[in-house]
């Protein structure tokens, strides 16, 4: 069956994650319409894809034990000058953020790897583009702000056209498939892709 190539976030829901998703478009970033907006939980990680039912059934003992939590977005930050990425912080939420890709990635279950560098929530903004371009998105986006309970995550696939698809999403509480999370409207291609383009066990687990 060979392998494929995962990863697990929370969506940032709407009209948050398409507006942040247009304003990346328009700071210059050519992931942008290919990357609904998120807050990674596990970054892009190779498995066997025989390995599949005994993910989803992992991911959906995580959620089982999880519970709706408050998210909040507020400002900017960077982490220049070690990785050309500018985010949108985590302020509310971080905390269970970090139980959660705990969780994922527990040494008992089927997706345990190490990362490089200390798990940070973020959502990206800005990855890889001109210094200017960058500058011009930590600023215009200082002031920015969104809030929402997070109700469920989801795991993806990256397809060979480099598009991550949402294989399955887990509600919190053992509530099976949720609906909380709606579809971001403005990929160009018929899907929903995540924003896993790059791996997020770099500086503080950076994942554009």
């Amino acid at each position: 069956m060979g392998t494929v190539t995962l990863g697990v976030s929370i969506a940032v829901p709407e009209p948050y994650g398409s507006l942040i998703q247009e304003r990346r478009a328009g700071f210059g970033d050519p992931a942008a319409h290919g990357i609904p907006t998120h807050v990674t939980l596990l970054p892009p990680t190779e498995v066997d894809a025989s390995a599949l039912p005994s993910i989803e059934a992992h991911l959906a003992s995580v959620a089982s034990a999880g519970r709706p939590f408050p998210m909040r977005l507020s400002g900017t930050g960077t982490f220049r000058p070690l990785s050309p990425v500018v985010f949108i912080q985590v302020v509310e939420g971080a905390s269970a953020c970090t139980w959660l890709q705990k969780r994922v990635r527990d040494s008992s279950g089927p997706l345990v790897r190490e990362l490089q560098f200390p798990y940070h929530p973020h959502v990206t903004v800005a990855h890889g583009i001109a210094e200017e371009a960058m500058d011009r998105a930590y600023e215009e986006l200082s002031e920015y702000g969104a809030a929402w309970s997070c109700t469920s995550f989801a795991l993806y696939e990256q397809g060979t056209d480099g598009v991550w698809r949402k294989l399955h999403e887990y509600a919190f509480g053992g509530d099976g498939e949720a609906s909380g999370v709606p579809f971001q409207t403005t990929p160009v291609r018929d899907d929903t892709p995540v924003d896993h383009s790059t791996p997020a066990d770099r500086p503080a687990s950076l994942s554009p």
